[in-house]
């Protein structure tokens, strides 16, 4: 038995008992705040509220300009927020996870939360259609129905989902709370960061923080889908693996090299069959003697019942001449 470090690297013997959340009041208390703090938002841009005259006044410092020394570095750092590195990143992380616990919740709860990332943040994108801060058209105005994309932040709420899923799925309380201060750190840094970039409105970056909680705090929602989902996948697996092994069992290979059967160059007789009787032919059509001649083919069987014509004539035994290529009669 293993007892340094990298033994908790191994795979484990049988999967463990997780503990899966639920959905318990605390956790609903804050779905329902955060919700209603989702809706204000929405509505103070709707508005155009101090909200909206705040994030033009945010948009008209340029923070970019007046601290250029860290632009080079905030340019980096916003990927944490890309959807398409970070979720190959979390996604090989879960993926060890999976295998190492036999069982494939983490990346179906990975996959969930992305769906349901898509599917909410992308359907505010389209319906309120608002333009960034380098596209604004008129100072003052929510530059809503414009055919924008941006409000909620994209950027900020797939930083909470992403980062934070991995202190949803911990197996510990010590390791949740650790793992949700790192992700509350990195989604408040990314959120910031298109601030600074001047991609995103302030406004965009508090939804997107509303949003992917809103996530994050539903997924238990989500578990039994999860779990039947599950169940299914390896259902399908293990049937999968069956018709392989029985394909492998009706067709079985062995080489040559380690004893196997070798293939017969001419198909076993059934038994009973009669050998074919072969006779050495000489040159002029008479039997030779031994290494003279040439093999002729197997005779064929006698016919049972032989009826000759009586126009056929019947040639006596031995007048045929050699050399001759028809039988000599008599008379």
């Amino acid at each position: 038995m293993r007892t340094d470090i990298f033994a908790r690297l191994d795979r484990e013997p049988e999967p463990p008992k997780i503990e899966v959340p639920r959905m318990t009041r605390t956790r609903l208390a804050l779905f329902g705040g955060t919700s209603a703090f989702y809706l204000a938002i929405v509505v103070a841009v709707l508005l155009s509220t101090g909200l909206v005259t705040l994030d033009w006044k945010i948009m008209l410092f340029r923070p970019y300009q007046q601290w250029p020394e860290i632009h080079g570095f905030l340019d980096y750092y916003v990927v944490l927020g890309q959807r398409g590195p970070t979720a190959v990143m979390v996604a090989a992380w879960l993926g060890w996870r999976s295998w190492r616990q036999h069982t494939l919740r983490p990346l179906l709860a990975l996959g969930a939360a992305l769906l349901l990332l898509n599917v909410t943040v992308g359907a505010v994108k389209i319906g309120l259609g608002r333009l960034g801060p380098h596209y604004a058209t008129q100072i003052g105005s929510a530059e809503l129905f414009a055919g924008g994309d941006i409000f909620p932040s994209g950027h900020t709420a797939n930083a909470v989902v992403t980062w934070g899923i991995l202190a949803y799925l911990a197996t510990t309380p010590r390791a949740r709370r650790y793992l949700s201060a790192l992700s509350a750190v990195v989604a408040l840094g990314v959120g910031l960061t298109t601030v600074y970039l001047g991609t995103h409105w302030l406004s965009d970056v508090v939804l997107g923080w509303a949003a992917g909680l809103l996530i994050l705090l539903a997924l238990p929602w989500c578990e039994p889908v999860i779990a039947r989902a599950e169940e299914l996948i390896l259902a399908l697996r293990d049937r999968l693996r069956e018709r392989l092994h029985a394909r492998r069992r009706l067709v079985p290979s062995l080489p040559v090299a380690t004893g196997g059967p070798r293939p017969a160059l001419f198909p076993p007789r059934a038994s009973g069959a009669e050998e074919p009787v072969r006779e050495i032919i000489g040159v002029h059509g008479g039997r030779a003697g031994r290494g003279e001649g040439r093999l002729a083919p197997p005779l064929s069987p006698p016919r049972a019942h032989a009826v000759r014509s009586e126009r056929t004539p019947v040639t006596p035994a031995g007048s045929r001449r050699p050399g001759h290529s028809r039988p000599l009669t008599g008379g």
